[in-house]
């Protein structure tokens, strides 16, 4: 469990960024939300015609508005979104985002990616400016597991292989996803400390290392890749 409580004045706020039409009541994301008193969504709206431009401001003001540290949780080509708001706010490490769990990252350029997303291409494959954490399917149709691979490499992210699982949503039967909520917790210990400072790169990467990946990975797959 995360080493805030409710009562924290420092506890990061966790902020949902839905992908393509948004998400509904069973899907993970919706169901942590109404569950969890620290998380809530981002309303990117164009849910189903989405402008890049339009995301990386939505979710912009979202975090402006926060005045605490924040841990992004993403999904699909709400990945897409934080990546971008990552490339072009040049944030200092760890501040105002605290942390990232990116969850299913759509592959915008791939060959048969829909033209309607052709605005997010390409996808940015500079090292995040916070702790992050990606989660990837072999049988997602969003994205093939290598290249998940590869963009967690590139972002600097801990990668956790969540073996068959299609694109990690409703459909994929994952209910509350206790598998997630326990990353969430483990990213929100990592992001900082109980005074609301951010870790050292240093610090972040090596407690996440630890604590996330090799626990989530010895769930799903019995053994740490």
């Amino acid at each position: 469990m995360s080493i805030f409580s409710a009562l924290d004045v420092a506890a990061p706020v966790v902020l949902t960024v839905p992908g393509l039409g948004d998400s509904g009541p069973s899907h993970w994301q919706t169901l942590w939300e109404e569950a969890r008193p620290d998380t809530r969504r981002v309303e990117l709206g164009m849910w189903h015609s989405p402008h890049r431009n339009a995301w990386v401001t939505k979710l912009d003001q979202a975090i402006r508005q926060a005045r605490t540290p924040v841990i992004l949780v993403a999904h699909s080509l709400g990945v897409l979104a934080t990546i971008w708001w990552a490339e072009l706010a040049r944030q200092p490490f760890g501040l105002p985002v605290a942390g990232a769990l990116l969850v299913a990252p759509a592959d915008v350029d791939r060959t048969a990616a829909p033209a309607s997303l052709a605005a997010f291409r390409p996808t940015p494959l500079t090292a995040l400016p916070f702790p992050s954490i990606v989660v990837a399917s072999h049988d997602d149709p969003w994205i093939d597991i290598q290249r998940a691979r590869d963009l967690a490499n590139a972002w600097g992210s801990h990668f956790v292989d969540a073996g068959h699982q299609g694109h990690l949503n409703a459909d994929s039967g994952l209910g509350w996803w206790p598998e997630g909520q326990k990353l969430l917790d483990r990213l929100l210990d990592t992001a900082s400390d109980r005074h609301g400072r951010p870790r050292t790169p240093r610090e972040a990467r090596a407690l996440l290392a630890v604590n996330a990946t090799d626990a989530a990975q010895a769930h799903y797959l019995g053994a740490v890749s």
